[in-house]
């Protein structure tokens, strides 16, 4: 899902902290669940479905795109209907599991991935694969809220802890796996399939998941959670894919009038559900998009830095593997292998981000930024002199940069933002959080997209790779500047 490390469910946390306890099933004994360790393993291997599935495809799209002769916007649909289905469902779908039950809902998902996952294997032009991808992404927006709640409700105090340090190595290794298994399954064309076999490989695996997990995951719900409220759902849907249709279509089209409204729409929608929710007290504890927290100027400016950032590395990650094979004519797998430099950049740094938070602040974050920034520059240098052209090994300075940069960035953006949210809007912030994790990741694949591929249909793949880093960098550059509005007033320091 775009940035490495844990995915947007993980660094948001549980989505809400009244949480009944998962227990051994004997009325009135609050006993640890037996077996918590082992359903640990089957909703951590769940949750890495979508962390696969997210670099999987990328690495897969100059392959897709050979296939079934798709266009540079078919690209970008395929990518982000994905990231747009996942970020409009995520938290309609965490109050369904506080409701119906979180292993009933975490079991139906899984069982709904793999089907998601079937048809898009299987199928033979472009507007069936985006369907088939904006449905799985409805599928892991069901998933991961209930990942991360059974765990919650699982594991208290050190085994906590542990289950999610766990979790975030685990994470970054299998978007390093993605990466090489997408690459390994398109160059080895198993049974002639080609790229359909980046999906089908995850049936078998969804359907093991679906049987280890009714015998082995516990049922848990929320007390007292607040039901969804569906005309909000839909209309942050509406508003969403408002957005975004603009940014993905505009150029094709000739950018009409009628684009720019559709956009002004989008964001009207947004903004008038925020005050529909307000004005309705019934709502407000469960609100999608609630006002009161942007009255926090930390929670704001986390946010707006939070968007600006994962849309600069979700645009970052698709337009460099689309490069390194179409323009240099990397293989698929050369190209996985080389982009885990920026998974190794990230897991160098992650055990000492913790301290560094602690002691520096939003410091860190701002470090982070121009840690990423530079990385990309490197990049676009290597590009531009052609050294890229002689060795892979050229980018990989740069992209080690930009996954210290990204891990710097993002783990303490997260705490920054969750310190600052007022006890009684915790689970609501968790949610947006989450939700403008995937939405950023969304407007990157199309913003940067568009950019790399309206220059390469100009100039060729050259003046692509230089327009999308241009783009990407001048991005990371205004992250920087915009964490210098998460510096603490003085009070809050003294606090």
């Amino acid at each position: 899902m775009g940035p490495i490390g844990p995915s947007s469910a993980a660094q948001g946390g549980p989505h809400r902290m009244n949480t009944e306890t998962a227990t051994s099933g004997r009325p009135g004994v609050e006993a640890p669940y037996p077996r918590r360790w082992a359903a640990m393993a089957v909703l951590v291997a769940a949750f890495m479905l979508d962390l696969l599935n997210v670099t999987i495809v990328n690495v897969a799209l100059p392959a897709i795109q050979r296939d079934l002769r798709a266009g540079p916007a078919d690209l970008e649909w395929i990518s982000a209907a994905y990231l747009l289905a996942f970020a409009a469902a995520l938290i309609t779908f965490a109050r369904v599991g506080d409701l119906l039950g979180r292993r009933r809902v975490f079991l139906c998902a899984v069982a709904a991935f793999a089907l998601t996952g079937l048809w898009s294997g299987l199928a033979d032009d472009v507007p069936t694969l985006i369907v088939s991808r904006a449905a799985q992404g409805l599928a892991a927006a069901a998933i991961a809220p209930q990942v991360m709640s059974i765990l919650y409700s699982m594991f208290s105090g050190r085994e906590r802890g542990t289950v999610f340090g766990v979790f975030g190595l685990v994470s970054g290794a299998a978007q390093a796996g993605g990466l090489v298994l997408g690459g390994a399954l398109v160059g080895a064309d198993l049974g002639g399939l080609g790229w359909h076999m980046i999906f089908l490989v995850t049936v078998p695996v969804a359907a093991a998941l679906v049987a280890l997990g009714a015998w082995l995951v516990p049922e848990s719900r929320a007390a007292g959670g607040a039901r969804p409220w569906w005309p909000a759902s839909g209309v942050l849907t509406a508003g969403l894919v408002a957005i975004v249709f603009p940014l993905l279509e505009g150029r094709a089209l000739g950018w009409p009038a009628w684009i720019w409204i559709c956009l002004i729409a989008g964001i009207a929608a947004l903004a008038g559900l925020a005050v529909v929710e307000h004005r309705r007290p019934e709502r407000r504890a469960g609100a999608l998009l609630p006002v009161a927290l942007f009255r926090e100027r930390i929670v704001t400016a986390a946010l707006v830095v939070e968007l600006v950032a994962f849309a600069a590395f979700s645009g970052f990650n698709l337009v460099i593997l689309v490069w390194m094979q179409s323009g240099l004519g990397y293989s698929a797998l050369d190209a996985g292998l080389t982009t885990i430099a920026l998974i190794a950049g990230a897991l160098a740094l992650t055990s000492f981000v913790g301290r560094l938070t602690h002691r520096f602040g939003h410091r860190v974050i701002l470090a982070g930024s121009l840690v990423a920034a530079a990385g990309s520059a490197t990049v676009l240098v290597a590009a531009e002199t052609g050294a890229a052209d002689t060795t892979g090994w050229a980018l990989v300075p740069g992209l080690l940069l930009v996954g210290g940069g990204t891990v710097l960035i993002m783990p303490p953006l997260t705490t920054l933002f969750l310190a600052a949210v007022p006890a009684e809007h915790a689970g609501s912030a968790s949610g947006l959080w989450s939700t403008g994790q995937q939405f950023g990741a969304t407007l990157g694949v199309a913003g940067v997209g568009t950019t790399f591929f309206a220059a390469a249909d100009d100039g060729g793949y050259d003046s692509a790779i230089s327009a999308g880093m241009y783009v990407v960098t001048a991005a990371l550059v205004l992250a920087t500047v915009l964490t210098l509005t998460l510096k603490p007033r003085p009070q809050g320091d003294r606090a």
